[in-house]
């Protein structure tokens, strides 16, 4: 989440992740000089060297396995269009971390190992999570672990305006909070709506929280959903700025102390305790009352088609190291935070970790973008869907009419 980022260009327009990282020079050496004696593994995160305690969990793997990883790293975009160029020549790593809805476009291209192919076991996932990594009955990667969204709150500015956060189950609770946050004379929310695939992201716990579905944009529930942030916007309860905020300026505007709630994910946990102010968690809530189903960030473990395919014993016990219980809270705590994406790495992190117990509630009703068999549609219907955000909250058009033609779009675009 906050090591991915914006589309792709030419077939890498079907990858979409959340924020973007700084581009920076690959690390490591080539697939070409590291095939001889050693495992080749591409990650999307630039931003953690050699000497950082990820590219050691890595590198530790590797020799549990008995070989010696290089690991190359790019920023998102540039992972998943070197990922395609490598596939093409025939030439693709041992290993890849792909932000999860970049797996299907790269299973459809061809050029991913069906996890079922070399006998890894993938039941001990939690079922929502893995869907993120499916394709027309096959699973072709494993979350690392997994991040998602739900809102944060400033306590200060709740108790002056006398909100208690458990009273917050669904839309009508939510807004009334909001409503006596604004009489107190402070501001009530702020999110990202921008018109990118941050923006659809930061949309989807209300959508489908509101029982649309990704297949019909223009559904009276996704209207709803649309109408409710319009409102908010038009009711003075969030600010304009929210059209063109990114998940990390929605953040900063949080951390000023000024608004009571932001809509933000797991990787502001460590940012959140060093706020100036106390914080807390809700779920976002589903209209009619539960949590909402928000969407799932996270890398998922792929494995490239190799031409020798006695490489793959060896792959498997890199991916078995990498998402053990114990690796998986590593994994997650290096990261601060990703919830493991097994029952037991969840249990094992909450003893470690007994304040993360709502994020793992979270996680566990959380829904990847590319499931329900959206797989390499989903980018083209969440272009069409942030645009149509965007539209409604700039008053450009009504909810209705601007998912209508997101619906279009959407139907255009994928070919039905």
């Amino acid at each position: 989440m906050n090591r991915t980022s914006a589309k792709a260009a030419v077939l890498g327009t079907a990858v979409l992740a959340l924020t973007a990282c700084a581009s920076t020079p690959p690390q490591g050496a080539t697939t070409a000089e590291a095939k001889g004696g050693a495992y080749t593994w591409w990650d999307p995160y630039p931003q953690h060297d050699a000497g950082s305690a990820w590219a050691k969990r890595v590198g530790a793997c590797g020799q549990q396995a008995g070989v010696t990883i290089q690991r190359t790293a790019y920023d998102t975009t540039a992972l998943t269009n070197q990922a395609l160029l490598a596939g093409q020549e025939g030439n693709a790593p041992d290993v890849i971390l792909l932000d999860n809805p970049a797996v299907s476009t790269l299973a459809d291209a061809g050029m991913l190992t069906a996890m079922s192919d070399f006998g890894l076991e993938v039941n001990r996932f939690d079922k929502n999570l893995i869907t993120a990594g499916e394709l027309d009955g096959k699973t072709y990667g494993i979350p690392i672990g997994a991040n998602t969204l739900a809102l944060y709150y400033n306590k200060k500015i709740l108790d002056a305006a006398g909100v208690d956060p458990e009273t917050i189950k669904d839309w009508v609770s939510l807004n009334a909070a909001l409503k006596k946050v604004k009489e107190a004379g402070k501001k009530p929310i702020t999110f990202a709506a921008i018109g990118t695939e941050e923006g659809s992201f930061q949309f989807l716990p209300w959508f489908w929280g509101a029982g649309a579905q990704l297949t019909q944009l223009d559904s009276p529930q996704a209207v709803e959903a649309l109408q409710l942030w319009s409102s908010w916007l038009k009711d003075g309860l969030a600010p304009n700025s929210v059209i063109s905020n990114s998940q990390n300026t929605t953040w900063e505007e949080f951390l000023t102390g000024e608004f009571a709630f932001a809509e933000n994910g797991t990787w502001q946990i460590d940012s959140a305790a060093k706020a100036g102010f106390p914080t807390g968690i809700v779920q976002i809530p589903a209209k009619a009352g539960g949590t909402a189903p928000t969407p799932t960030g996270g890398e998922f473990i792929t494995v490239p088609v190799q031409k020798d395919t006695k490489r793959y014993d060896v792959t498997k016990k890199i991916l078995e190291c990498m998402t053990t219980p114990e690796g998986l809270v590593e994994t997650g705590t290096t990261f601060a935070y990703y919830i493991p994406s097994t029952a037991d790495g969840q249990q094992a992190i909450l003893a470690k970790e007994p304040s993360l117990k709502p994020w793992v509630a979270a996680v566990q009703s959380a829904k990847g973008r590319t499931s329900d068999n959206l797989g390499t549609k989903y980018p083209k219907i969440s272009e069409a869907l942030w645009t149509g955000v965007q539209k409604a909250l700039s008053g450009a058009a009504s909810p209705a009419d601007a998912l209508k033609e997101a619906q279009a779009q959407a139907k255009q675009a994928t070919g039905n």
